[in-house]
Order: C-alpha cells, then structure tokens, then sequence
C-alpha cells in the first residue's frame, strides 16, 4: 500500500462528524487497507501515560508512539526518529489525549514518532499553566529522547486550535520569557517546525478584540482559561504566539477553514503576515467555507498533503513506512 493511501485511510475517519457514523466508515475499508494499518503499528513500540511533570498535585502524562527502524533490535536501534510532539485542543478547558488519537495517526504514517502530550486544563489550574506544561513536555522529550529513539534535532511541534496555540507557544517561546520555570534542563529545546491547525494567536482580540463574540454564540474558552487574574490583558499578551514572532522561528505551516466560528481565520492571516515579514518560511492552506475542523474528507487528505510536503521541505526526512506497511 503506499503511504499517501494510507494516510487517506486515516484521514478518512477524521470527517466522521461531517459525513458517517464510525461503523459505516470502519465498513468502507477494504480488508488490505485495515491490514496495512495493523502492520504500520506493528512498527511502532507504544508506551502510554508516561509522568513527564508534578504540579499543583496533578500528574502531567504523555503517550509514546516510537517508530522501530526496520531490522532494529534493542542492541542496535537504528538512527533515531524525526518526531511529532502533538498536543490536543478544547479551547484550554476540556480534551485529552486519548480523545485526540486519531489526530496523531497521519504523522504516523508519514514515519513520524509521536508524542502525544496533556496538560492543565483550566479547572486544574488556569492559564498560563498549559503553556508551561506544554513547555515541559519538550524539555522532557529532549532529554529522554535516547530512552525512545527519538531524534532531539528533528523535533516538530502541532496541535490543533487551543493546542494550535499551544503548539505555537511551545515552539516559538524564549525561555526568557518566564514560562519554563517548573522545567528541568539547562539546554533550551530548539523545534525543527511547527503545524498549526486552527491555533489562537492573538488571545487579547479574544478576550476585548474584534475577534470576541457574545456567549452563548461562542462558548468563553478564552475567560474560563484566563479567569479573573488582576493580570489579564498582560497575560493575554504574553501568552499569544504573535507576540514573539521574529527571525529565526521555526518553519511554520498553518491550516484554518476561513468560516471557522470559534477561532477567527483572520488569526492565521495575522500569523501569516508576521512571519512573512519577519522571513520566517511558512505557508497557510485555507480551507474554503470550513468550520472549526468540520471539513469534508478531500480537504483533510490535502491538509495532510501540503503538510508532508512542508514537513519534508523543512524537516530531514522521515523513514518512509516500512514494506509490509505498503502491502
């Protein structure tokens, strides 16, 4: 089977809310499709719910996805592996990761290893506490990444909306700017690139901006997570990927629907422009008349598409998925 089919079988099951029902999308895999998918993840060594952080008495957890290099044994692994650190949305108040497993699955079949990373949501602890976990998982990737295979040099960072921003945030922060302060290590992490799906950039526009709209029309994500801390309108700022934003930031590839109700299409077209300007390679692939996610099948799997490309143009490139992924 070749890789791009088999990230379009994965693909296929992210537009389940805007087309069928799980089982009727399971039915329409042919059985060489569903044992292409088995065999891919007979390449992968999974190890779940790893403690990467303590604080406030909650356990921060991640997932491991490690890509095995064909012929590798535990002696002799292989060169490490390029890897996806992706981090789940919920506009900072809900989500998990296990809830986010399907989002990881494309960059699996690309040949990616995949981190899949939670963190504080609001109730626990309010902002800027995701940034900082998110911050720590990075650190806690590089320096365990000899442990899983993972290659510290090619490490690419994506999420979608709430973790769009976070993506964003992990990957674009100085550690000057105050938010690694609960982390380990005195090397800061260096990010290959950065995807963005959807991703917050300008927090203020959300919070007393153009961008903010009436409850119950939009739910107030950006106040529960925010809540009333005497230091809002700062916080907003400092916490918004737009804010740093200069030469030298990672590539950057973002991908937003321009009818998207819950996170404004002009905060890509914002991040976009600040980039270019600060010549930072980037692209934005716009889907027309998307939501907030809520795409057909065919736009998903040129979402996916454009971010291989990007990712191999940018990126060293992935080990391609083994033979017995492509039969």
């Amino acid at each position: 089977m070749r890789p791009g089919c088999l990230v379009a079988l994965v693909v296929g099951f992210l537009a389940l809310g805007a087309q069928r029902t799980a089982a009727q999308t399971v039915a329409a895999q042919t059985t060489s499709d569903m044992r292409s998918a088995v065999a891919l993840f007979q390449q992968v060594r999974t190890v779940p719910n790893v403690v990467y952080e303590r604080a406030n008495g909650w356990e921060g957890k991640l997932d491991i996805y490690a890509r095995r290099n064909p012929g590798a044994t535990t002696a002799q692994p292989g060169p490490p592996t390029p890897t996806v650190i992706f981090i789940h949305g919920g506009g900072w108040v809900q989500g998990t990761k296990e809830g986010s497993m399907l989002r990881v699955l494309p960059y699996i079949a690309m040949g990616y290893s995949v981190v899949n990373v939670e963190y504080r949501l609001a109730n626990v602890s309010l902002a800027p506490a995701a940034i900082e976990d998110c911050r720590c998982a990075l650190r806690w990737v590089v320096a365990h990444a000899k442990e899983y295979n993972l290659d510290p040099n090619r490490l690419i960072v994506a999420g979608e909306s709430a973790g769009g921003h976070l993506a964003l945030t992990t990957g674009m922060i100085p550690a000057s700017a105050g938010f690694d302060r609960s982390c380990f290590g005195m090397t800061e992490p260096r990010v290959a690139a950065i995807v963005d799906f959807f991703g917050i950039t300008d927090i203020a526009d959300l919070l007393d901006g153009p961008g903010k709209k009436p409850f119950p029309e939009v739910w107030p994500y950006t106040v529960q997570w925010l809540g009333n801390q005497p230091n809002r309108a700062e916080l907003a700022k400092a916490a918004s990927p737009l804010t740093y934003v200069k030469a030298g930031m990672p590539p950057t590839i973002m991908i937003h629907g321009d009818a998207d109700n819950l996170v404004p299409y002009e905060h890509s077209l914002k991040l976009r422009d600040a980039l270019q300007k600060a010549g930072v390679p980037n692209e934005l692939i716009t889907i027309p008349k998307g939501g907030h996610g809520i795409w057909p099948p065919d736009e998903w799997q040129r979402s996916f598409a454009a971010i291989e490309k990007f990712l191999a143009a940018h990126v060293p490139a992935a080990t391609a998925p083994s033979s017995a992924a492509r039969q």
